[in-house]
């Protein structure tokens, strides 16, 4: 079976590293040759959908997906799930919602298809009797996007080993390439000329490291190493930012430009990049983003970060939260051309041999194949 037929249930209200890994899935799916639909939450269409359409989605539909148990709506839901089934080959689930919809239709039909479900975050999973069914019985696969989050499947014991499977990255490496050219934007950030730009693209929020870069650019300064700092993104953090920025006298260091339309040329436009966060936020899409443009970049030692990155050879890596220790290593690249080109070479080899949505399509493409053998023979 060469080409699949296969349907991704995604019951996301909002833009998340959920939706954006169930959107490349399906597009890259698609580039490959599969027959793929995406279903989302029924009145998302400007916060979901229309993103997911310009990321490349050929067919969308929808269900309901309402928030908690909602009986009528949820039987309403099953039933058409069930009139589906019999034109798809697999289903693929992302959140426990549109989980538990796929598994009783599959129940309740005379045509159940293989189900895989993808775990996005770190966070454990109950072992009670109804988890047991849904995972032990209900689902033949599971997919999670850091190894961390596997060992945490596994050591709940609702499914063997041999039924989990870690496929992390994902990006799309023909959008984000190291032919991009950022240095026209570089004038627009207001960025000066002959200074290296170091950035940082997240949400404003605490636990994505952007006051730890601050106080590692107050410390650089007292060096006389005085790169610029851009943030791209915006949040709830942002005066508190700001604050601490005018408190530090760097506001000639440091520039936030909130989003930004053309994300892929912005980030391209960086020297170094920094990814940054306290702790893991799963399955760290700016990372893959980063290095698949070939930027040479720092990077906490937190969630898949020292599952796929070799110390001096893809990357640099610090200890989450330390800001002398960040400091520290953009000093060693600022002042080392060689080593920036290095790791950026290093960086998009690894795309591309490992983590590009085409690897991660194909390693999908070959688990449905490989269920959908089994239960046929």
């Amino acid at each position: 079976m060469s080409r699949l037929r296969i349907l991704h249930l995604m019951s996301c209200r909002g833009w998340s590293s959920d939706a954006y890994w169930a959107t490349r899935a399906v597009v890259e799916l698609e580039r490959a040759g599969h027959d793929v639909t995406l279903c989302c939450r029924a009145g998302t269409e400007a916060r979901v959908i229309e993103r997911a359409r310009e990321m490349g989605v050929g067919r969308v539909v929808t269900l309901g997906f309402r928030s908690g148990f909602r009986p009528r709506d949820d039987l309403a839901d099953v039933g058409r799930l069930r009139q589906w089934l019999p034109h798809f080959d697999v289903l693929h689930v992302h959140r426990g919602k549109e989980h538990w919809l796929a598994a009783l239709a599959n129940r309740l039909s005379k045509t159940p298809r293989p189900l895989f479900r993808t775990r996005h975050i770190v966070h454990a999973v109950r072992p009670h009797a109804a988890n047991r069914w849904l995972y032990g019985a209900a689902t033949n696969f599971v997919v999670t996007v850091t190894e961390a989050i596997r060992r945490q499947y596994v050591a709940s014991g609702l499914l063997p080993p041999e039924r989990v499977v870690t496929l992390p990255g994902g990006v799309d490496a023909e959008q984000f390439h190291p032919g991009l050219d950022g240095g026209p934007l570089r004038g627009d950030f207001g960025i000066p000329r002959g200074r290296l730009l170091v950035g940082l693209v997240s949400g404003l929020r605490v636990m994505k490291g952007h006051e730890v870069a601050v106080q590692a650019a107050s410390l650089l300064a007292q060096d006389d190493v005085r790169p610029h700092f851009l943030f791209i993104g915006k949040g709830r953090r942002e005066e508190r930012i700001r604050e601490l920025i005018r408190a530090g006298r760097l506001e000639d260091h440091v520039t936030l430009v909130g989003f930004v339309p053309d994300l892929p040329r912005a980030m391209a436009a960086l020297d170094i990049a920094l990814y940054v966060p306290l702790e893991s936020d799963g399955m760290s899409r700016v990372v893959f983003e980063c290095l698949s443009l070939g930027r040479p970049l720092v990077a906490s030692r937190v969630g898949v970060v020292p599952e796929i990155l070799v110390d001096g050879r893809d990357a640099l890596l610090v200890p989450a939260g330390d800001p002398e220790l960040l400091a520290a290593a953009i000093k060693r690249l600022v002042a080392d051309p060689v080593l920036r080109t290095s790791l950026g070479f290093a960086a998009r080899r690894l795309v591309m041999v490992h983590y590009s949505g085409a690897r991660v399509a194909a390693r999908l493409a070959n688990l449905y194949r490989a269920v959908v053998r089994g239960l046929t023979e």
